[in-house]
């Protein structure tokens, strides 16, 4: 190099970019964003990190090879991201998931799987020559959003007894996790309006203090702690109303009809300006227009499930709330 030349180093990838081309639509975009993620990664291992922000896969081909999924995130990320294991398992010698207990009985229920062990703190009881996280099986695959929904549902669960006379059965659930939780959760008081929708009876899904914190005669209290039998009550209701949390993603993975009400600055997996979801067909969006402003978003939920309860026979794939335009 000449004297009085200065290297200039190259330019970093942008840690935004990724989420822009998903919400977007533009996954290939997004998975060659990934691409330079990896490369400049190099071998670098990040084990000194929380479990959920390591990164896991090196790019390595999952061909022919034995692969170890690790589910590091959420419940939820674990339900959304599972549908890829039918695509991974083509192509590998055997694939592993390595997932969190309580999910264990509901994930054995999925194709692409040879072996379904726990996650704990320790070292994975398996051997294997390719590791990934759960979520990033979508860039091992090239997910694309015409595709993506195809293999719904991937999750398989025979439906729960549910007394029920001729009313709508609505699943709700209105507070999420600790994550976000005060920018995805409502607050119940503001789910008065759907108690008072004639044909419609809540099946109240909520679990933990949220459900203690309300008043008891808020629905019929439905909900379980173990989410295989969430997910049966599910399969037996007509419709889930969730906010963003595992609930929207279990529903979804199901197949089982749901309503999901995002906040503003709603997470890229929801993408923006539409009213539907690549990842789940029978998912219908509900997003706020402005920060903050549920009661707007209740208020046409409820007039959707009065649309829903005054019709000759339930039809849940109807586009019922018009498409938001950024």
């Amino acid at each position: 190099m000449s004297a009085g030349v200065e290297r200039v180093a190259a330019p970093a990838v942008d840690p935004d970019a990724w989420g822009r081309a998903m919400r977007e639509g533009a996954w290939e975009q997004a998975w060659r964003v990934c691409d330079d993620v990896l490369r400049e990664r190099g071998a670098t291992r990040c084990w000194h990190l929380p479990r959920h922000e390591q990164w896991v896969w090196d790019g390595s081909p999952v061909d022919g090879r034995r692969v170890l999924v690790r589910c590091y995130h959420g419940l939820g990320d674990t339900l959304q991201f599972v549908r890829f294991l039918p695509q991974v398992r083509a192509r590998a010698a055997e694939v592993t998931l390595w997932a969190q207990p309580a999910l264990l009985r509901l994930l054995a229920t999925a194709p692409g799987i040879d072996r379904l062990l726990p996650l704990h703190d320790g070292a994975p009881e398996a051997a294997y020559d390719v590791d990934v996280e759960v979520m990033e099986l979508a860039h091992v695959v090239r997910a694309a959003p015409g595709t993506v929904g195809g293999a719904v549902p991937y999750l398989h669960v025979p439906p729960a007894p549910l007394a029920r006379g001729e009313r709508l059965a609505v699943g709700l659930v209105w507070e999420s996790g600790d994550w976000a939780r005060e920018r995805r959760s409502i607050p119940v008081e503001l789910l008065a309006p759907l108690a008072d929708v004639a044909g419609v009876a809540l099946h109240v899904l909520q679990r933990g203090p949220a459900r203690a914190a309300c008043a008891p005669d808020f629905g019929l209290d439905a909900g379980s702690d173990d989410v295989y039998e969430a997910a049966r009550t599910m399969r037996a209701l007509d419709l889930v109303v969730t906010i963003d949390s595992m609930p929207a993603h279990l529903a979804g993975a199901l197949g089982v009809p749901v309503w999901v009400l995002l906040p503003h600055d709603a997470d890229w997996r929801w993408m923006t300006g539409r009213d539907d979801s690549p990842w789940y067909p029978t998912a219908r969006l509900f997003r706020q227009h402005a920060p903050g402003a549920w009661a707007p978003v209740v208020a046409r939920v409820a007039a959707a499930l009065a649309q829903l309860a005054r019709a000759p026979r339930p039809i849940l794939d109807a586009p019922l709330d018009p498409p938001i335009v950024p």
